[in-house]
């Protein structure tokens, strides 16, 4: 498979270092995709947004849905939004001074993650956000903040403090500001209209509305026996942003003044078979595509196994995939980086 797999409007989607995004395994997703011609799919985790954005760029009717709120912005600007997008005045109007700005960040966060100057810009962009008055184009200036927020960090994460992984790229250098008004543009020109009524959620996936789609597509949260699968524990900071921290709880005992993690029934050995045996009985009559690594659990025989006893029609596809994200990219080319991905078919 290769990027001409791959429609153009999704090669041209805004990527980032987002922890488990599948934007290297697209070209195979789309092959699979276009051989099962759904007309109808969700997107259970949408977490970067790739997938479900390269559904909508195969012509299909797109649910996309995360727990996080920086990806349910994601999703609601490139997935749900067809046709508005920022405008140069409302790019102005953004990056005005706003007086009755608070200073939450620069008081909470002061030297843990980025300089005062961009701290005291995330203060007052929040507040600017809200005069939009399109939930779709608020949406659009989440994304680019977290976009934005992701690329000025180093390694894209928040689950440390300080500038340690300072690898001396150019992204570091550059200015929140300078940052946002380039994601803007760049999630700008992903806006575009696939004639079809697609939509954002966030909530549990178990909260969802009941719907026999064509086609269900699962990219849970990996537990794993080698590392934890907590994203709001990486993303903590942008995810906070997006309430601007209202709604809530802050651990004040941890240095990375993490919020709180919601429980899920993926973030547990003692609970993930449960879960995925839920999730496969809320949808009886699609069709699952099940996005899975080896190191995961449950493996992949218990998924096989799992999967056979609510479909007759059951194939695997394995794909060798050397990973890297977050604080472990020194550990590139070590044998425990190296997984296969499992694609899971079940009819």
């Amino acid at each position: 498979m290769t990027t001409k797999d791959v429609p153009l409007h999704t090669t041209n989607f805004p990527n980032t270092r987002y922890m488990g995004s599948k934007s290297k395994l697209l070209s195979i997703i789309a092959h699979i995709v276009k051989e099962l011609d759904p007309k109808t799919a969700l997107d259970a985790f949408a977490g970067s947004g790739c997938v479900g954005y390269l559904f909508k760029d195969l012509g299909i009717q797109v649910d996309s849905n995360d727990f996080l709120r920086f990806s349910y912005h994601i999703a609601n600007a490139s997935v749900a939004n067809s046709t508005e997008i920022l405008s140069s005045a409302d790019i102005e109007m953004l990056l005005e001074i706003n007086l009755d700005a608070k200073s939450f960040v620069q008081d909470t966060f002061s030297g843990l993650y980025y300089d005062d100057v961009d701290n005291k810009f995330l203060d007052n962009l929040w507040p600017n956000i809200q005069k939009l008055g399109s939930e779709y184009k608020k949406s659009l200036a989440y994304a680019a903040i977290s976009r934005a927020c992701i690329k000025r960090r180093p390694r894209g994460m928040f689950a440390y403090t300080g500038f340690r992984y300072d690898d001396g790229r150019n992204d570091l250098r550059m200015t929140l500001e300078e940052h946002f008004i380039r994601a803007v543009g760049e999630w700008n020109g992903a806006v575009f209209d696939n004639d079809k009524n697609c939509a954002a959620f966030n909530t549990d996936v178990f909260a969802l509305e009941n719907k026999d789609y064509d086609l269900v597509y699962i990219d849970p949260p990996y537990v794993s026996l080698r590392s934890d699968n907590d994203y709001t524990r990486r993303y903590h900071f942008i995810e906070g942003y997006m309430s601007y921290w209202q709604g809530v709880e802050i651990q004040e005992n941890t240095l990375t003044k993490k919020i709180k993690s919601r429980v899920t029934l993926f973030g547990s050995r003692n609970t993930i078979y449960k879960a995925f045996t839920d999730l496969v009985e809320k949808y009886p009559k699609s069709t699952l595509l099940i996005s899975y690594s080896s190191n995961s659990i449950p493996t992949k025989e218990e998924m096989e196994e799992l999967l056979k006893k609510y479909r007759s029609d059951v194939k695997i596809i394995e794909v060798d995939y050397r990973y890297s994200f977050g604080t472990h990219g020194h550990k590139v080319g070590d044998n425990k980086n190296s997984v296969s991905e499992y694609l899971f078919i079940a009819k």
